[in-house]
């Protein structure tokens, strides 16, 4: 266990707890959900006992404010055991900000003390088809009629949005206007003329449900927007900027789990008559993948403390961490599988399930390719 310093006492509580949680009651079963894509109920209502789904809730919503920090922590412990269930750890995080951010006291009240105790899940959905990267180009619509609005479209790759009880959906209510016409909407199932669609065939995280949601002359009350009709992609952004380190946090953990298997495995196996650990070409390899995951988690704290202290402008921040941590957790998974050699190629093995669940941490929550484009944009100001 690395000495890291900086940490309170409080998070370090944190971080060991959802330690013992991951390694005792998630990660054997981690196998088994990636194999068959059940959805890790157990596992959830395990972090929820523990209090762990509220780590960002404020504790007068039932949360215990513990910080951005201490999120991260659990969930890269939560991630070293199973990638499946820390996405789904990472979505009631993700689902939660707009309505910390921009809810009424109502809101808040109404769902944040259900989604602290895993009572809920929380969902968000910004993309679609043809709005990924650009996501001000958002065409499903809402059309206000009294006090309902009107949606059609779809949305697409919503993670959880089959399981859960609350869902932050983005629409525009003003095409024209672009990131000025999208407005939040919170969707719960069961509204008429809402369906949600089958779940995606994945490379990985098969235990985490990714679905489609369509709406027909769906009615949302507007009391169920959040914030001003127009004032969706400011949330948007501000979630995504606060979320994007948890991503990170969850790419460490899948890295850090891939080196620990390669060490264990350059130490047991053997080849001409030593381990195969003894040879400098393994060496380096593994010096190189810790000095990956070292470097990619003290990045993510180091955006999480940013957060924690109160900064406001942190985007640059958060993408240096989604995008070192990403990109190096899918390195040393694909370096952890030439490690094991054909057995890294195996699932007897966990290695090859780890490169999988390593590579969406590369695609969600913005690509690393607008992550560059995010830190360049702060470098160069707008040319």
């Amino acid at each position: 266990m690395q000495n890291l310093f900086y940490l309170t006492d409080e998070q370090r509580a944190i971080r060991d707890l959802a330690r013992d949680v991951a390694r005792e009651r998630i990660a054997p079963r981690a196998a088994h959900v990636d194999e068959t894509g059940e959805y890790p109920q157990e596992q959830l209502a395990a972090l929820a006992k523990q209090g762990l789904m509220g780590l960002h809730i404020p504790e007068e919503y039932g949360g215990s404010a513990a910080g951005a920090l201490a999120f991260c922590l659990a969930a890269e412990e939560v991630a070293w055991a199973c990638a499946s269930t820390s996405t789904i750890f990472l979505v009631q995080n993700l689902g939660g900000y707009p309505i910390l951010f921009a809810g009424t006291e109502e809101q808040k009240r109404h769902y944040l003390p259900r989604i602290a105790a895993g009572e809920i899940t929380a969902a968000f959905s910004l993309s679609e088809s043809g709005s990924g990267s650009d996501a001000a180009a958002v065409s499903c619509t809402a059309v206000r009629k009294g006090d309902r609005y009107i949606v059609n479209g779809s949305k697409m790759w919503v993670t959880n949005g089959s399981h859960a009880g609350v869902i932050t959906v983005f629409v525009t209510t003003d095409r024209a206007k672009r990131a000025k016409g999208v407005t939040a909407l919170l969707v719960e199932p069961g509204l008429k003329g809402f369906s949600v669609g089958k779940p995606e065939r994945k490379l990985g995280i098969h235990g985490s449900p990714t679905v489609a949601l369509h709406f027909t002359d769906c009615e949302v009350p507007v009391a169920n927007r959040l914030g001003d009709e127009g004032q969706g992609f400011p949330v948007a952004m501000r979630t995504l900027q606060q979320s994007r380190p948890t991503i990170g946090a969850q790419a460490v953990g899948i890295g850090q789990a891939a080196l620990d298997a390669a060490v264990s495995y350059a130490r047991e196996r053997r080849a001409f008559d030593q381990p195969i650990g003894a040879f400098q070409g393994i060496q380096f390899m593994l010096a190189d993948m810790a000095i990956a995951v070292h470097a990619s988690r003290l990045t993510v704290h180091y955006a999480a403390g940013l957060i924690d202290r109160g900064e406001t402008q942190t985007a640059m921040e958060s993408s240096f961490a989604k995008c070192l941590a990403s990109d190096s957790a899918m390195k040393v998974a694909t370096d952890a599988v030439q490690v094991l050699g054909g057995y890294g190629y195996t699932r007897e093995f966990p290695v090859e399930r780890f490169m999988r669940d390593a590579k969406i941490t590369q695609i969600y929550e913005g690509t690393n390719q607008i992550q560059r484009l995010v830190i360049a944009q702060h470098l160069l100001g707008k040319l």
